[in-house]
């Protein structure tokens, strides 16, 4: 087996983030539960962007924000998103090559004229955010996308939950990860959102069971994909199903399960601003440290230290070099 060229690949939705403070009361007003996503279409976003002062346009997307910052620390990162032939996919693109990622995926036309995806996130003062996301471009990502030699290159293909709900970037979850172990690589997933769970639970634990080597979870995710109220009993099934996993539990820190063995990491307390993409930091933190070869306890701080850094500011990814540091 040939050395690969990236440690880490990222598959995901490749998204505008837009980002603005709102007061609680104009969260509440749009329906939607603190903290969580919601897919809307174009009108609804511009309904709501008239409805805020928005303060930053950025690329982001879960995988993209965990690709970056894990380029951040050190490791050598490639990603691949569905992006339109627009001003947002232009944007998109170049912004990850700045990050210094290889970024395959081009800007194309797409049909019907479907744009490159966007994410409006609204913080509260309590730094929690609520995410409306029009998927657009994304929702057209197929396994034609997934470019084999890329993958083949990565030590490990990193998949975002949030891109699975349409058949067709199903069907290109299961060829990445076909294509992954064929070249002996290793695969990573991220459950993403605890109604992307409730929306496929089967087909996750189907693809957790037979394709992943890593999960990554927070505590309320890995509840609901075995629909349980005990996170003992959640630990302990997840333990039987996939090699590693590396669950988050918020100011508790995260717990790591593999070959049988736990590892319960605790994380240092910060003023939170916002939280957005701090699951996101945690597994580039993680997996930067495994590119680095260190233990799974060491990797686990690593994780910690990232999603610590990004809550303290504004924003899914940091102005700075993260250094590795544990």
């Amino acid at each position: 087996m040939s050395t690969p060229q990236h440690d880490l690949l990222c598959i995901g939705n490749a998204i505008v983030d837009v980002l603005a403070s709102v007061d609680q009361s104009v969260a509440e007003k749009l329906g939607a539960a603190a903290g969580s996503m919601t897919l809307i279409d174009a009108p609804t976003a511009h309904a709501i962007e008239q409805h805020v002062t928005v303060e930053r346009i950025a690329g982001g997307g879960s995988g993209a924000n965990t690709a970056v910052v894990a380029a951040r620390m050190g490791a050598k990162v490639a990603y691949l998103g569905k992006v339109a032939a627009d001003e947002a996919g232009t944007h998109f693109a170049r912004d990850m090559q700045e990050q210094g990622l290889t970024f395959p995926s081009q800007p194309l036309p797409l049909a019907d004229d479907i744009p490159t995806a966007r994410c409006i996130v609204l913080v509260t003062p309590d730094g929690q955010r609520t995410m409306f996301t029009y998927l657009g471009a994304c929702t057209e990502f197929t396994p034609e996308d997934v470019h084999e030699s890329v993958v083949a290159d990565a030590a490990i293909t990193y998949l975002e939950g949030y891109l699975y709900d349409k058949p067709h970037a199903q069907a290109a979850f299961e060829h990445a990860a076909k294509l992954a172990r064929k070249a002996g690589r290793q695969v990573a997933l991220t459950l993403s959102d605890t109604f992307c769970v409730e929306r496929h639970r089967a087909a996750f634990r189907a693809l957790v069971a037979g394709h992943v080597d890593i999960l990554f979870a927070n505590e309320a995710e890995l509840l609901a994909l075995y629909e349980v109220s005990d996170f003992e009993d959640a630990l302990r099934q997840v333990g039987t199903e996939t090699q590693l996993a590396a669950i988050t539990r918020g100011e508790k820190g995260a717990v790591v399960i593999s070959s049988g063995e736990r590892h319960d990491v605790p994380t240092s307390p910060v003023s939170v601003v916002d939280t957005t993409g701090a699951g996101d930091a945690f597994a580039a933190g993680f997996l930067a440290g495994l590119s680095r070869r260190h233990d799974l306890v060491t990797c686990a701080k690593l994780g910690n230290q990232a999603a610590g850094e990004i809550i303290t500011r504004f924003g899914a990814r940091p102005e700075d070099d993260f250094s590795l540091r544990a």
